[in-house]
């Protein structure tokens, strides 16, 4: 369990922050959040006063790295790239989180590592990670400045020819909202400005599915499913865009198993995958890609007569 609680003993009493910053070698700020979190205990309660003076016994939660064995495919002083599998979080969710790839960042980069972008539980690939602080924050502005080149690849139901561009706003799903969808986000002229190319690169006959590289030029949340989707050529193995309410309704309850989940969606995973990553930093260029062959992933496809997508 990556969050663990370890008891402590205070002989001279200190302000709570202070005992935290030295604890766990935090920096002010990062030990006053966690204080406010509720994880400094005292007697059993969670105590959140970060200048509260504390002695005595007292216990800390706090995350401690446990990895798996992922090791960063690439890495310098400053940042280190993993080929993240698809079903890890790339951060925990809750203290229960049982493993995320925070655990690999941390075992492998020290307890200032962190990672510097989202990718969804279920797409695979490449996982970009700072080695410290002062990394993190000139990574994270790349990112955030579109200054960071992505390509995604993804088996998709149909036959795709030529290459297109799909030009169509986002709006993430309002939690009020009474529409009878379980997708997240939505097209929607009201939406934020989305844009993708996309270029096929192999069709597969047998299995009625194409290989196709995406191009994201801004980053919004499900931006390629729901494009693709949108154009009735949906990720195999998505869940959520291309099947029906009900199905979608299963999964999110958590209820759908394996064998359901490859009728419903044509495969037992998602089927997209971060390709590669193109950025200038301190003045050299990188160009970074996967090491895993994603062609090879049409061996989860199952056979077209089988699947009953929703396209």
């Amino acid at each position: 369990m990556p969050f663990v609680k370890n008891k402590f003993n205070i002989e001279k009493p200190t302000m709570a922050f202070l005992f935290v910053m030295k604890a766990l070698n935090f920096r002010q700020g990062q030990a006053q959040s966690h204080i406010a979190r509720g994880r400094l205990w005292i007697d059993g309660i969670s105590m959140v006063q970060n200048n509260r003076i504390i002695s005595g016994d007292i216990e800390l939660i706090y995350f401690e790295a446990s990895g798996r064995g992922n090791k960063p495919i690439f890495e310098n002083k400053d940042f280190m790239l993993f080929d993240k599998p698809s079903g890890v979080l790339v951060h925990p969710r809750t203290m229960l989180t049982p493993y995320s790839m925070l655990d690999e960042v941390r075992t492998y980069g020290g307890d200032n590592a962190n990672g510097c972008h989202r990718i969804d539980m279920e797409t695979s690939g490449l996982f970009l990670a700072s080695k410290t602080k002062k990394s993190e924050s000139g990574l994270k502005g790349l990112f955030q400045d579109r200054n960071i080149r992505k390509s995604y690849l993804a088996w998709v139901d149909g036959e795709i020819k030529e290459s297109f561009e799909v030009n169509a706003r986002l709006k993430v799903k309002d939690k009020n909202s009474t529409l009878k969808t379980k997708h997240k986000v939505l097209i929607d002229e009201e939406g934020k400005t989305a844009r993708t190319f996309f270029k096929p690169i192999f069709y597969n006959n047998m299995l009625s599915s194409t290989l196709v590289e995406c191009f994201p030029y801004t980053g919004r949340t499900h931006q390629i499913r729901v494009h693709l989707f949108h154009v009735k050529h949906p990720i195999i193995g998505d869940p959520i865009y291309g099947t029906s309410y009900e199905a979608s309704d299963i999964y999110l309850n958590g209820d759908m198993s394996k064998a359901q989940r490859e009728i419903e969606t044509g495969a037992s995973r998602l089927l997209l995958h971060a390709q590669n990553l193109i950025f200038n930093y301190k003045n050299i260029k990188y160009i970074l890609e996967t090491r895993i062959d994603f062609k090879k992933m049409e061996k989860f496809i199952i056979d077209k007569n089988i699947r009953k997508f929703n396209s």
